[in-house]
């Protein structure tokens, strides 16, 4: 049988590791397999991306080599409690699930099962996303590279340990939403000057793009990238004054704390279900 990957969730996150698959060749349409609960969503997958559906969970995990957990962390518990006595040990199990530790996994599934923990972030809808990936200790070599693979397909992925999945989640999995929100912002400030909004959207987006281009690929400190546009009595350093003192660079810092420790709740929420 022909190698497959199945997905139990059809969601945004699902759809875009899917697609990302399908553009870097990885698979073929007809490798991919999908399974979730609400038929329409199925549907449009199947007709956008041209992939398998089926309406019967157990056949998705007899078929696929690799299954996806797509789904949500508080469904998560009831899926697997069906599924866990026919999953084959030595299948290779990837959980996208935010807050579900590869511990509750074993718990739910078994600890002779090859495990995989990710958290990515919606980028990979355009082939730029950022992936955490730790695994168990069944997850082999050639395993390894085959999720590592998997999840460059969508931008970048780096393992880690599972210590910091939380951290993972602050800075990467949620922040795409504050970055939105600085791009708004930044938007916002222009219009006032007089910059159309959708004018204002293009040059905020494109300095936020560059700017993390420079972070990945200039090899400088962000410190030293500041100090670079920071003339003496300039413009700039005038701006990062006013964020100073608004306590910008803070309120950044606890945005992270608090959905670091918000992914450490669903968790535990999972686990006293």
């Amino acid at each position: 049988m022909e190698h497959c990957i199945g997905f139990i969730g059809g969601g945004n996150m699902g759809r875009a590791i899917m697609s990302c698959l399908l553009k870097a060749e990885l698979y073929q349409p007809h490798q991919v397999m999908v399974y979730d609960a609400y038929t329409p969503v199925m549907e449009k997958l199947e007709e956008s991306l041209h992939i398998k559906s089926t309406m019967d969970v157990t056949k998705l995990v007899k078929e696929a080599e690799i299954i996806v957990l797509a789904v949500k962390p508080q469904v998560l518990p009831d899926v697997l409690a069906e599924l866990k006595d026919k999953i084959d040990k030595n299948k290779l199990i990837i959980s996208i699930a935010a807050g579900i530790s590869i511990a509750q996994l074993e718990e739910m599934i078994s600890p002779e099962h090859h495990i995989v923990r990710v958290m990515s972030n919606t980028p990979a809808l355009v082939g730029a996303a950022m992936t955490g990936v730790c695994l168990n200790k069944n997850v082999d070599e050639k395993e390894k590279k085959a999720v590592l693979s998997i999840f460059k397909a969508l931008g970048r992925a780096e393992l880690i340990t599972e210590n910091l999945m939380d951290a993972v989640v602050g800075i990467s999995g949620s922040s795409p939403a504050y970055v939105y929100m600085f791009i708004n912002a930044l938007a916002d400030g222009a219009v006032l000057e007089g910059m159309s909004k959708n004018q204002a959207y293009i040059f905020a987006a494109q300095a936020v793009l560059g700017s993390a281009k420079m972070v990945l690929e200039s090899g400088y400190h962000p410190g030293e990238l500041i100090d670079m546009v920071c003339s003496p009595g300039g413009t700039t350093i005038q701006a990062v004054q006013v964020l100073e003192h608004n306590a910008f660079r803070s309120t950044v810092i606890e945005a992270v704390r608090a959905a670091a420790t918000k992914n450490h709740d669903l968790g535990d929420q999972a686990e006293n279900k």
